[in-house]
């Protein structure tokens, strides 16, 4: 059936096109550029909320406008299904991308897994954000735009990641997000680990009073988390005490911010220590959700550190056994303690873990990707221009010794192939230390100045990307349908 934007002639994208009331709106393509349309009958207020150039056209008006930031959060607030939600206890996923483009593939690998997941389209921690050059708004407005286009009216979510102070609360806040994940990381005491019975004492005495670890209610109990049994003796209580009490209470800190700061607005929170080297153990865990639960905290997921490794792009590290029955405590813990879900950060690529996290967690369970879409994007380039993608390659060995400061990664230089003798470039993409070395060095390419001024590869990259849109969803859809197949069953709570 033609639509009355598709009657005008219009080239239209169909799939976004809605029908609200006596307004329809879509996306055309215009002069090699997409743009806003909007249809609306004579008089009516609705063109007036968008920015942009009207007509009279057939007795009724038409509105053509940019895809900008007034644009998308009128449409946000037309479409209601537009607007963030939060996701509560159903299984969910985070999807980041890093260059604004990524959601239309993103959509189309969560239509095509069918199922219940919980779809996150706009998620970007303030690390990633500072990396792009990017702010919260255009994080939003970008996801916004993709799920407009792709025509999903199926619900979202949107991630503010990793944030670190009540500033970053803030930021993300005034750009519509719902989700926020707090990183305390930096108030995480990794010493706790070696120290002795008098250092754990020296350091958990800092703390304030009510942190101690008397306060906590937990000295000299034996907890049954669904048949096994966590003792909290002094050192093992110490020992949580020492390693997590400032973390604890700096998540407490950054949750009465995050109140004040929605002032009533839903929101959801997640807190996350998975960033430090020791594994979160039970005995810890529990400490962590019984203090936050004692200091009034609420919170929907935590990702703790689990054991093995979770490094970028590649698929998990260790012995996936070990893992699962090292899981299965932690989600016995957050059934016990909440219910609230475990959230796998780092979790693209980690294909032989997911079974065994759906299984355990039974649909608790929150995955986080980022990275893998710009593999993607990158895998798209090189595909469609090879020379330009050896290029960005060379530059990325270039910077990797330095990039790699701030994540958890092992690839080796000198085991990623030399740029001269790769002779697929796609496939270089499945060599473990060349993907790692691609992926952390996503910051410096993307901001990379070119000698003559400007952005060595930016602009380049996007233009390509958009140029080939179909082929970068379609690498997007098939990579992300098996990160997401292993989520569909039993994900409603």
């Amino acid at each position: 059936m033609t639509t009355a934007l598709q009657a005008l002639e219009l080239k239209m994208d169909p799939r976004s096109i809605v029908s609200i009331g006596d307004m329809e709106c879509g996306l055309c393509e215009i002069d090699g550029k997409k743009q806003l349309a909007v249809l609306a009958d004579s008089g009516s207020m609705f063109p007036r909320a968008f920015d942009g150039v009207s007509s009279e056209v057939r007795g009724k008006t038409l509105l053509l406008g940019p895809l900008s930031p007034q644009n998308s959060i009128a449409l946000r607030v037309q479409l209601p299904w537009l607007q963030p939600r939060r996701w509560g206890m159903r299984t969910s996923a985070g999807l980041g991308d890093r260059l604004g483009l990524a959601t239309p593939g993103h959509v189309r690998a969560m239509r095509a897994a069918g199922g219940s997941i919980g779809p996150i389209f706009a998620q970007q921690s303030m690390r990633e954000m500072q990396r792009t050059g990017r702010t919260p708004q255009q994080v939003m407005d970008d996801a916004t735009w993709g799920i407009f286009q792709e025509g999903w009216r199926e619900g979202v979510g949107a991630d503010a990641d990793h944030l670190k102070t009540p500033a970053d609360i803030d930021a993300c806040m005034g750009a519509g997000f719902t989700f926020f994940t707090i990183d305390p990381g930096e108030y995480v005491d990794g010493s706790a680990e070696t120290a002795d019975l008098s250092g754990l004492r020296e350091t958990a005495g800092k703390l304030p009073p009510d942190a101690q670890p008397r306060a906590t209610g937990l000295l000299g109990r034996s907890i049954d988390v669904e048949g096994r049994t966590l003792h909290f003796d002094e050192p093992a209580l110490l020992k949580a005490v020492a390693k997590y009490g400032r973390a604890v209470g700096h998540v407490a800190m950054m949750s009465r911010h995050l109140a004040r700061s929605a002032g009533g607005r839903p929101c959801e929170l997640e807190v996350s220590v998975d960033e430090t080297e020791q594994p979160t153990s039970a005995v810890e865990h529990v400490y962590i959700a019984n203090e936050l639960r004692r200091m009034g905290v609420e919170w929907v997921s935590l990702a703790p550190r689990f054991i093995g490794r979770f490094e970028k792009g590649v698929d998990y590290i260790g012995d996936v056994a070990a893992f699962e029955a090292d899981l299965a405590v932690h989600a016995a813990i957050a059934r016990q303690f909440g219910p609230y879900k475990l959230s796998l950060h780092s979790g693209s690529d980690k294909f032989s873990i997911y079974p065994a996290a759906m299984r355990q967690t039974r649909g608790l369970v929150h995955l986080k990707t980022a990275g893998t879409s710009y593999l993607e994007a990158l895998r798209t380039i090189a595909a469609i221009q090879p020379d330009f993608f050896r290029e960005i390659y060379v530059f990325a060995r270039e910077r990797y010794e330095t990039d790699r400061a701030s994540y958890h990664v092992s690839a080796q230089l000198e085991r990623a192939p030399l740029p001269a003798a790769v002779t697929d470039p796609p496939g270089l993409l499945n060599q473990f230390d060349a993907r790692e070395i691609l992926h952390v060095t996503f910051g410096s390419v993307l901001t990379a100045q070119a000698p003559g001024g400007g952005l060595k590869f930016h602009g380049r990259l996007r233009e390509l990307l958009q140029a080939h849109a179909d082929q970068y969803a379609g690498n997007l859809e098939a990579h992300f349908l098996r990160h997401l197949k292993p989520f569909t069953s039993n994900g409603v709570r």
